[in-house]
């Protein structure tokens, strides 16, 4: 039986016609997105020389973007799995939208890594010379592993939804109502796939925080693993993984925000939602900051000469401004909104979400670029100096151009918000304790 949600036809309304709105922006991302990709042809003929790449900064810009967009796909994982298995059922409206960030940031993430090789064709030297003693083949294993598994637990908490639009909407072009029939699987929404479902995706969620936490403090290896100045530390890993947490729920506040403006969700994605998210933020942004505090204060107090040399060029030398400029962004200002504007305020949110975002991007900058300039043999490699390129910034446009195309596609032709799962008393739905079909007056707030 199909499970009753006075929200449905509200959810379902932006699927049912694609505007000249939406063309001229998937119009224009798509121009960026072709920008990007002749920047990076023109670098693959001319060689990473004409980026702003040198000896001895190797990873620049493009390994800040994959660092950057592995965090922000720990959104839906957070918000799905993490969640979920804590028993928050106020995230049952939000969990798409999360998981739609992970799907389409992963690729975006992977693919920075194979654009900074110059040479995508040696990544087959992973798999034939490959040797695990190596934390790059934990990096791949690990990402890989992250995408695949991502791929599955999104598309099975979808296979309800798709059938819905299978079902409801007869009005759509016939190759699209039998993409829904395909992608449905024979979903014939049985009180009994309701009940495995869940148990698949309570699995599921426990096997995905595991390996939420394992993806970006093996990300963090890539760097702590070295024996260069600000990297080498036991802290990265949780630094890392707490600092993706709160980029990828700042994200997540930003995209409801736009979703609930354009596709007028007000009545689903409610205020409420975002206050919990506002009290979820407070706490990784001061946990994030307690990692700055001990990180810095370890470094400063031990008085090491390499990492002195780092330290003080992020604190009063060419990343100064950048660093406090960050630390403005992350922490000051939005602090300040949460505390005192953003209760009752979805706009206050996302400009405060925004800021979170810039500045975690120039974190992540800041952690790889200044220890490159200044690495630990310095008076063999010398003093090195970057600048990323017009290629580099390119690419970096495109990456963000493909992830917003992707995500504005995906809403016009799935449900945005998961139906089956806001509409309560569903059989087998995570708390109802009832098995019977859902009753009409199944509501999702």
């Amino acid at each position: 039986m199909e499970p009753k949600n006075q929200h449905t036809q509200t959810i379902l309304a932006p699927i049912r016609k694609v505007s000249k709105g939406d063309y001229l922006l998937w119009g224009a991302l798509t121009a960026l997105l072709l920008s990007g990709l002749v920047a990076w042809i023109w670098q693959y003929i001319e060689g990473l020389g004409i980026t702003g790449m040198n000896r001895p900064v190797y990873w620049g810009v493009y390994i800040t973007n994959f660092v950057f967009f592995i965090g922000l796909a720990h959104s839906g994982t957070f918000i799905s799995a993490i969640l979920r298995i804590a028993g928050q059922s106020w995230r049952a409206p939000l969990t798409r939208a999360a998981e739609a960030i992970t799907l389409f940031s992963l690729p975006f993430g992977a693919g920075s890594i194979i654009i900074d090789m110059g040479r995508p064709e040696r990544l087959l030297n992973l798999v034939f010379y490959g040797r695990y003693q190596s934390p790059i083949l934990w990096d791949v294993t690990a990402v890989s592993l992250y995408l695949l598994s991502s791929v599955v637990f999104f598309y099975l908490s979808l296979l309800p939804d798709i059938a819905m639009c299978r079902d409801r909407l007869t009005n759509v072009p016939h190759w699209q109502h039998r993409m829904y029939e395909i992608l449905a699987l024979g979903w014939n929404h049985d009180s009994e796939q309701y009940h495995r479902l869940e148990k698949v995706l309570d699995g599921m969620a426990v096997f995905m925080t595991m390996l939420v936490v394992t993806v970006h403090t093996v990300v963090s290896w890539l760097f702590g693993m070295t024996v260069q100045p600000g990297w080498h530390t036991a802290l990265i890993g949780p630094f890392f993984l707490l600092g993706a947490i709160l980029s990828g729920t700042a994200a997540v506040v930003i995209v409801l925000a736009l979703l609930r403006k354009a596709y007028r969700l007000e009545k689903v994605l409610h205020n409420g939602l975002f206050n919990s998210l506002r009290k979820l933020l407070i706490t990784f942004v001061l946990g994030w900051l307690y990692m700055m505090i001990a990180e810095y204060l370890t470094i400063g107090y031990s008085n090491m000469t390499e990492e002195m040399v780092v330290l003080t060029d992020k604190f009063s030398g060419t990343y100064a401004t950048m660093f406090w400029s960050m630390t403005v962004f992350v922490f000051v200002i939005p602090l300040l909104i949460f505390i005192f504007k953003g209760k009752n305020s979805v706009g206050w949110m996302v400009f405060a979400s925004v800021l979170i975002n810039i500045g975690m991007w120039m974190e992540r900058y800041i952690v790889i670029i200044p220890t490159e300039i200044s690495p630990r043999m310095l008076h063999v490699m010398g003093q090195g100096s970057y600048l990323p390129a017009l290629p580099e910034i390119l690419i970096t446009i495109a990456c963000f151009a493909g992830l917003i195309l992707l995500y504005a596609v995906f809403t016009r032709f799935f449900p945005i918000i998961p139906i089956w799962e806001t509409a309560e008393e569903l059989p087998g739905h995570a708390h109802s304790t009832k098995t019977s079909p859902a009753p009409s007056s199944a509501s999702s707030d």
